[in-house]
């Protein structure tokens, strides 16, 4: 019984320590606090060299903003460069764009938006040994979009919510392999 337990042993750390010893060439994230917002959001991070990346952000909303609700998809390409040449692993920038189509219901009208955009983000990323990952990051935006009125009558109200000059910032956590 103790020489199977001593195996089992060795052979967990043997295994566990190669596992940690690989390259971590993906990751997958989620931004838990998008949640508080209505929002679900995956991000999908790949190493494409040293110190390039691309990732692609998908998002799902059923926000309401006032007595606007927005229900819909976004999704969010982004390169990012690592100026350290460690991909995945430190701090990066890079440029962003953004699409968006989202279903717009006020109180008297139902209408349709779409929007597209772009900027800049600043983060940090690390990946522990786990494989545990940490993003951190925040840049400018900015959205510009159209509402079209579904059912003939008036536009919905978006007060300027979603377009023009914004902040994209937040925090993903996830695993790296």
């Amino acid at each position: 019984m103790k020489k199977t337990l001593l195996v089992a042993l060795v052979f967990t750390g043997m295994l566990t320590s190669k596992l940690s010893a690989q390259e971590v060439n993906n990751t997958v994230k989620i931004n838990p606090l998008s949640a508080l917002f209505r929002i679900g959001s995956v991000f999908y991070e790949r190493k494409m060299s040293d110190n390039l990346s691309l990732q692609l952000g998908v998002a799902y909303t059923g926000l309401k903003l006032d007595e606007t609700k927005f229900s819909g998809f976004s999704t969010t390409p982004e390169l990012r460069y690592y100026p350290k040449a460690n991909a995945l692993n430190g701090l990066y920038f890079g440029p962003f764009l953004r699409y968006q189509n989202y279903t717009v219901k006020d109180d008297i009208n139902e209408g349709s938006y779409t929007s597209f955009g772009g900027g800049a983000v600043l983060g940090r990323q690390w990946v522990y040994k786990s494989g545990f990952t940490l993003d951190l990051f925040f840049g400018p935006s900015y959205n510009a979009g159209k509402i079209k009125a579904d059912d003939g009558s008036g536009e919905p109200e978006v007060n300027g919510a979603i377009d023009g000059f914004g902040l994209r910032a937040g925090i993903a956590i996830g695993f790296g392999f």
